[in-house]
């Protein structure tokens, strides 16, 4: 009689989800603070390197306002890549190295097969935010393209209540979506050099095991970034580096590796 079939057990580290607090998120900006000290000449750079995008969105919002925030759907999938330097300085920091320059500029050189595939995920949607957003101003603006001296009175305007509501809906979906994918995706890869599907996959269980922390962590992160930009987006210089460290801390926060195959837990489970 046939033996019935046994399928392997599985190989390699299993991610398991950490419990999660609602002073996680707070745990992980103040752990991004102390990293983002103890180098200031690295994160500098990257805060200068984000301060040069926020200028580039300060000209498209004065030359052609209409594309502007479409090029913000597009600071939003930059930002986590450019911030990827970063991540190495808090790994190498965690594990007791001295973080360097040059090893924070080209840590993505081993990855490029993972960190390739998604990017081109997240740049499909970029690209599908983007056109949604050019379709919803041609469909739902009633008071004509406005100029660059109105743009926020034209899009307030009560007239055009119906076009921000069906943006806000439209934007918020694209924005969880590449949230969800990206939250602990980038570092996973830097730090397990795993499969981007693998790395997708893990974010997405981090999200549904505490959609409310990780709600939380994501209206800070947005709350910060709005504020930095204004005014002239000097502020970015400190705020940008300073959550591409939290961001780390985050990773490391909610996903714990698991050498025993036999001990994994399924989707949720915080144990």
């Amino acid at each position: 009689m046939a033996q019935p079939y046994v399928p392997p057990a599985p190989v390699g580290p299993t991610a398991l989800m950490r419990p999660l607090g609602w002073g996680s998120p707070f745990r992980w900006l103040e752990l991004g603070r102390k990293d983002l000290f103890r180098h200031p000449g690295i994160a500098l750079f990257y805060g200068v390197s984000f301060f040069l995008m926020a200028q580039v969105l300060a000209l498209v919002f004065k030359y052609k306002p209409e594309y502007t925030l479409s090029m913000i759907s597009g600071c939003l999938l930059i930002g986590p890549f450019l911030a990827m330097g970063l991540y190495e300085v808090s790994r190498r920091l965690e594990q007791g190295e001295q973080p360097d320059m040059a090893s924070s500029l080209m840590c993505w050189d081993q990855h490029i097969p993972s960190m390739a595939m998604l990017v081109l995920v997240l740049m499909v949607l970029e690209l599908l935010w983007g056109r949604a957003s050019l379709v919803v101003f041609a469909v739902f603006f009633d008071t004509g393209m406005p100029s660059t001296t109105g743009v926020l009175e034209a899009i307030f305007n009560p007239k055009n209540i119906e076009f921000v509501m069906v943006y806000l809906a439209v934007g918020g979906v694209f924005a969880a979506l590449v949230f969800g994918l990206s939250v602990v995706s980038i570092p996973m890869i830097l730090d397990r050099d795993t499969d981007a599907i693998s790395a997708v996959l893990t974010s997405m269980r981090v999200v549904f095991s505490h959609p409310g922390v990780l709600l939380l962590w994501g209206a800070l992160l947005g709350l910060f970034v709005v504020g930095a930009l204004w005014p002239w987006g000097l502020g970015i210089i400190l705020v940008g580096p300073w959550l591409g460290h939290a961001s780390w801390h985050a990773y490391r926060g909610c996903v714990e590796w698991q050498e025993n195959p036999c001990e994994a837990v399924t989707l949720g489970s915080s144990n």
